[in-house]
């Protein structure tokens, strides 16, 4: 019975990786917000996660903004859509971007373009496909790499330079050619910066998906 214990909880299938992946950016992306100062520390509160305390916003514009965004990146996880999730802040006077945050993604499950070609003779759904199992990692383990990054974003405060003027950020998804857009989602600007210093920063992988974490800055 433990070992049969043991063996399940390092299953990890599509759905719980995008799930794992999705929960982390909340988490990275208001760590982000709270070190860089982008909202006053009053509007946050803290939360525990991966054995850390986090900060995570209470303005309720923001969740709203951030439960849509990661909702369709979600989904877009467990169709293999998602290349990358880039964080810019950019000045409020000037629109410059300053600092450029970038998730790079890879997907090492079928996508599923890939499944639905192999399901179509077949009397399964592809989108059942996407609670088999994928991979395998111990769930502490995962917790822990991503446990490293976010003491990253913490940490780069050390080296990055002041924000002395207002700002905001945007978040810049990039997909698939043939990955369809909702509507209400416009095409922007990849927001690259001038003059700039990128500083590479730790992975984490849940055995599905692997996220290469950078940060880039503009030099004085």
């Amino acid at each position: 019975m433990a070992a049969t214990e043991t063996e399940t909880k390092n299953v990890i299938t599509l759905k719980g990786s995008a799930k794992l992946v999705s929960e982390f950016f909340y988490y990275g992306i208001n760590s982000i917000l709270y070190q860089r100062g982008i909202y006053a520390p009053d509007s946050f509160t803290h939360k525990q996660q991966y054995g850390l305390t986090l900060f995570v916003t209470e303005d309720k514009g923001v969740n709203n903004y951030l439960k849509n965004v990661l909702t369709q990146i979600k989904d877009w996880l467990e169709g293999g859509h998602i290349k990358r999730l880039v964080l810019v802040i950019n000045s409020v006077a000037t629109k410059e971007v300053l600092e450029r945050w970038d998730f790079q993604i890879d997907c090492a499950a079928p996508t599923a373009a890939s499944d639905n070609k192999e399901n179509a003779s077949s009397d399964t759904p592809a989108s059942d496909n996407k609670s088999e199992v994928v991979g395998e990692k111990d769930l502490k383990l995962i917790q822990k790499e991503m446990r490293a990054v976010i003491r990253q974003i913490t940490a780069c405060v050390t080296f990055l330079p002041l924000l002395d003027q207002q700002c905001a950020f945007d978040l810049l998804v990039h997909t698939d050619k043939d990955c369809a857009i909702p509507d209400a989602w416009d095409d922007s600007a990849p927001g690259f910066i001038s003059n700039s210093q990128e500083v590479k920063l730790k992975s984490f992988s849940t055995s599905v998906h692997r996220v290469q974490a950078a940060v880039a800055y503009k030099m004085e």
